[in-house]
């Protein structure tokens, strides 16, 4: 370890869809956290790792900051911003846009009033031109005090060593939280689901609401020919009406088939064993509101209180 090795907690905020866990996962070099073209895919507050010979990152992914309208909403929200207290460097995932709307507004109020050191970060900047960047940037630093403005594009890696360096410029000196190996402190249980839901979210397009949650009921590993292993597992995807429930299996099971053949392989890729997957769809009415129902999927709705 370098005499002075950096270690701290960063946290990426900003509205849905703006490409925080898409960032994230490029960072780390590793899918962890789940991605979709739908806003608030991300629900729980995941902790990723990215380790160099100058120092620790502990990446905080959150949920996209947005008005609530259930229980589980709240619960999204506040894990968000109780965030910005418990963290060494923020990270404002912004679009490349001139347009300061809502729910920007409501996130310059929050920084506002933290001491925190505040990287802006323009994502998405291989979707405009290089003028419209610098047009955003122009708005953007007349609203807040950053301690950097870094452009990046998270989906085509442009600029992200940029912004490594620039979040190890503020982090504090100390010894690494993590061994080298380390990635996430997310349990694989919670990876799997978490894997599923995002296939199901992308095969069924618009189909649905956004109210599924998937749960794993069984994940044992056992010997399959020749000795190598394979790990069974079973998970219900859970959602809120009875026709929601005949449009996710699909005629004659077609697209709860297509769900498990989209998450298989990723899920063998991160277990590197080969899996057995089964899928079940369970009806858990307006879940979303239900205390209950949301600790049994894994959102604690005491947090949003």
């Amino acid at each position: 370890m370098e005499k002075n090795y950096k270690s701290g907690f960063v946290t990426l905020i900003g509205r849905p869809n703006v490409g925080k866990s898409t960032l994230m996962n490029h960072l780390i070099g590793q899918k962890i956290a789940i991605t979709s073209n739908k806003p608030q895919t991300t629900r729980n507050r995941i902790q990723t790792v990215y380790t160099s010979k100058e120092g620790q990152i502990v990446f905080v992914d959150t949920p996209g900051i947005h008005k609530a309208r259930n229980k589980l909403g709240n619960y999204m929200v506040r894990t968000a911003e109780r965030a910005l207290a418990q963290v060494d460097v923020i990270l404002w995932l912004v679009e490349p846009s001139v347009y300061i709307g809502a729910g920007e507004r409501h996130i310059i109020e929050l920084l506002s009033g933290v001491k925190t050191p505040v990287i802006l970060v323009i994502n998405k900047t291989d979707t405009v031109k290089r003028e419209e960047v610098l047009a955003a940037i122009d708005v953007y630093r007349k609203e807040l005090e950053f301690a950097e403005i870094v452009p990046v594009s998270a989906l085509r890696s442009r600029n992200t060593d940029t912004l490594i360096s620039c979040i190890m410029k503020y982090l504090p000196q100390g010894p690494a939280f993590y061994d080298e190996d380390t990635v996430t402190d997310q349990p694989e249980r919670q990876i799997v689901a978490e894997l599923v839901r995002e296939k199901a979210l992308r095969c069924l397009e618009d189909e649905i609401p956004h109210g599924i949650a998937v749960t794993i009921e069984r994940m044992k590993q056992r010997r399959g020919a020749g000795k190598s292993p394979i790990m069974d597992i079973e998970a219900t995807i859970v959602c809120e009406r009875e026709s929601h429930k005949g449009i996710i299996i699909g005629k004659q099971g077609a697209m709860l088939k297509k769900i498990g053949s989209a998450a298989r392989p990723e899920i063998e890729n991160m277990l590197e064993c080969r899996v057995n997957l089964q899928l079940w769809v369970k009806v858990r009415r307006d879940w979303r509101d239900s205390g209950l129902y949301m600790k049994n999927f894994g959102y604690n709705p005491e947090d949003s209180e």
